[in-house]
């Protein structure tokens, strides 16, 4: 794996939205914390660009997202907001450039595809966590969610136990292995595709927002049936809700889901943690070497940077 340097003062970390257009005044507050903590502020060319549900042609996006790779004195990629669009120009992303200019990349939901993408083609180590405009430029934004960002700024092993948040063993014993994964959607959505989930031997993380159990029951089939399950190491489940909570009486719970899927597979699943839309949002580095105590409910994670 490829770890990106880490952050120190006065570096310049660039802005992009390579999914969904961003509140452009949300965005404003976030970007004025960056600066408040030191850092310098570049924002993609196409920010303030609107394409419907895009922030900007598939062209743009992808620009600003090269530009920004490609510049060495920016040491830093983060996304201003998830929506909908990054797998659109997935195929024409330049890996060599990436591999050759490798950085922290920072982001969630949506972004899940390049999390996946990146990763899977260059080694690169990325940051699940919240975004600028939807996330941090929220004025009640926990403290928690802002804490983590400091795991950019020195290598830092992160722990997740329930004193952040009651978790439930779905089934026990212990597993270590490369933590991969993200919004469940966006997973499902690379199978057949030449970005597929790769899961063999990995601690599987997987959150979502807005899907009813039904539909989670869908796409944890489908990746059972795509052997991504079996393959796995072990299961972290992150945050799943939707503002549309169905009949109890006609529905399935969540947890009910998860048992039926990743409670019956005799590898270690732990549900309950505060990884994904929730507030607050426990940030993640992606493709490094992670442990899972299901019995004990402790997750253990190294270091993003160097």
């Amino acid at each position: 794996m490829i770890f990106p340097s880490r952050l120190y003062e006065g570096d310049t970390i660039g802005v992009i939205s390579p999914a969904g257009p961003p509140d452009l005044e949300r965005l404003a507050k976030a970007t004025d914390w960056l600066k408040h903590l030191g850092f310098q502020v570049r924002l993609g060319k196409q920010i303030d660009q609107v394409y419907g549900y895009l922030a900007g042609s598939d062209d743009e996006r992808l620009e600003d997202m090269h530009e920004m790779f490609s510049d060495d004195t920016v040491r830093a990629v983060i996304c201003s907001r998830g929506g909908y669009g990054t797998a659109r120009f997935a195929d024409r992303i330049d890996f060599d450039l990436i591999r050759k200019h490798p950085k922290i990349f920072w982001g969630y939901s949506d972004i899940t595809y390049l999390h996946t993408s990146i990763r899977q083609q260059t080694g690169l180590v990325t940051f699940h966590g919240p975004m600028l405009a939807s996330d941090l430029g929220d004025p009640d934004v926990p403290l928690l969610s802002k804490q983590l960002f400091s795991q950019l700024f020195q290598p830092m092993s992160l722990r997740y136990d329930e004193h952040l948040s009651p978790l439930t063993a779905l089934s026990g014993g212990t597993a270590e292995g490369m933590l991969v994964g993200g919004n469940l959607s966006l997973l499902v959505s690379t199978l057949g595709t030449a970005y597929e989930i790769d899961t063999r031997n990995k601690l599987l993380l997987i959150e979502d927002v807005g899907e009813a159990p039904y539909r989670v029951d869908n796409m944890l089939n489908q990746l059972r049936l795509a052997r991504k399950l079996d393959q796995a190491a072990g299961f972290i489940i992150g945050d799943f809700h939707t503002d549309h909570p169905p009949d109890k009486e006609s529905s399935l719970t969540y947890e009910e889901v998860f048992r039926t899927y990743l409670g019956t597979l005799g590898k270690p699943a732990v549900s309950g943690f505060f990884i994904g839309h929730c507030q607050p949002n426990f940030s993640v580095p992606l493709g490094v070497e992670a442990m899972l105590d299901a019995d004990r409910k402790q997750l253990w994670i190294q270091p993003g940077v160097m």
